[in-house]
């Protein structure tokens, strides 16, 4: 398939879309998607697997001799209420990995990504004169967790399915719709979460003296963690470490006996995320021998994102197709990035180039200059707000082109069949 070549749009993609944003499921619980996923790809033609990776579907569509490229989406929602007042919002809720009923919102734009896939996966299947060599679309599950592309290696993907050439993907993004970005080489940062327990004493809010304040001792942690990005590493370096979460006590006149913190911590260098790793663990020990606590506290992994790692190449490559599609005018480079993904981990682990790219979702009459200066590119909502939600027209029409043109560059035309 040529890279300028006309791409059609079902418009039933528009139902399906909203379908999936009124239905969102957490990660490793995407039941309903993956079976929507799942007969919607036997439909077009594909070979369907389901259950990789827990959740996950991975479909195969072969078409003669010639190269094998992988097609991704994510297909996890969010812990998040919605606040986008659409007619489609979600009023889902679902029980979390700790017991807790949350409500669930498709705030990170996972149903765009699987309706796109979807759509392109049909075009494919339906223009198998065009090009050449095998399609392999897999549809991930647990992204927002950080879980699901290991989960999906670990569950024998390349030694069940085709090992790729390349892995090709997107991301939704609040960039106006009609832009596309990306940037080769770290793309998205590495990123460890943790969970610090700090165990105190309790005691009556009158008597203070008869405690170990662990509310006390977070307090006093957190301002300290704040110091190791500023203090301990390089200018140079790029490093982010967020406290997100803190938890402790239920009564105004209650000392409780313990307080969690949660925090994040985004790298792109191997060393500079051990040294602050290690100071992390330094100042919360330190902290507790400081206040007196009888208890040794806990940091416990919750997550991890290895850093992104865009073959430059592949990027430049897929990049051309879309210039000729889009024009380079609408072709950004946001530079590396402070968030993270788990994209990679398919790529490393089949020793494949990297081809990934933020689609702009956004309504481009909110910009001005709808490039990476525009100042409304602080106020729009983002992914993670629960008032983000993408514009679905021209973002599917887009999407659906750009995963298109994308595989176009790699398999290639029927006529050059081996």
């Amino acid at each position: 398939m040529t890279s300028h070549q006309y791409v059609p749009f079902d418009p039933a993609l528009t139902d399906l879309y909203q379908d999936l944003h009124r239905h969102p499921e957490l990660g490793f619980q995407e039941h309903r998607t993956a079976r929507i996923v799942a007969d919607r790809l036997t439909a077009s033609g594909f070979e369907v697997t389901t259950g990789v990776g827990k959740t996950g579907v991975v479909g195969i569509l072969r078409n003669g001799s010639g190269p094998t490229a992988l097609l991704r989406a994510d297909m996890d929602a969010l812990p998040v209420r919605e606040e986008t007042g659409l007619d489609y919002a979600s009023t889902a809720t679902a029980t979390d990995a700790a017991g807790k009923t949350v409500p669930v919102d498709h705030a990170c734009g996972h149903d765009l990504h699987t309706t796109c896939l979807l759509g392109a996966a049909d075009v494919l299947a339906h223009t198998r004169e065009s090009w050449a060599g095998t399609l392999l679309v897999v549809f991930q599950p647990a992204e927002e967790l950080g879980q699901g592309a290991q989960a999906l290696v670990d569950d024998g993907l390349y030694d069940r399915f085709p090992t790729p050439d390349v892995v090709l993907g997107q991301h939704v993004a609040p960039l106006p719709a009609g832009r596309i970005a990306g940037h080769p080489g770290a793309s998205y940062a590495g990123s460890d979460s943790l969970r610090v327990r700090l165990a105190g004493r309790g005691a009556h809010g009158s008597m203070p003296q008869a405690s170990v304040d662990p509310i006390v001792m977070a307090a006093e942690t957190v301002l300290r963690l704040q110091t190791v990005v500023s203090r301990e590493i390089p200018s140079t370096a790029t490093a982010v470490l967020t406290v997100g979460s803190i938890h402790a006590g239920d009564a105004a006149n209650v000392i409780p006996g313990e307080a969690e913190l949660q925090l994040n911590i985004r790298s792109y260098d191997e060393a500079v995320r051990q040294r602050i790793l290690d100071a992390v663990e330094r100042i919360v020990r330190g902290e507790a021998i400081t206040a007196g606590a009888t208890e040794e506290p806990t940091i416990t992994p919750i997550e991890r994102f290895p850093v992104v790692v865009n073959d430059d190449a592949a990027l430049s490559r897929t990049f051309a197709a879309f210039a000729s599609w889009l024009g380079p005018e609408n072709l950004l480079d946001p530079g590396a990035g402070a968030g993270s993904e788990d994209v990679g981990i398919l790529a490393t682990s089949a020793g494949a180039p990297l081809s990934y790219w933020l689609l702009g979702g956004t309504d481009p009459g909110l910009f001005t200059t709808g490039d990476l200066s525009d100042p409304a590119l602080l106020t729009v909502p983002s992914n993670h707000s629960p008032r983000y939600a993408p514009v679905p027209h021209p973002t599917l029409e887009n999407g659906v082109t750009a995963l298109v043109t994308a595989a176009g560059t790699w398999l290639p035309a029927a006529a050059q069949r081996a």
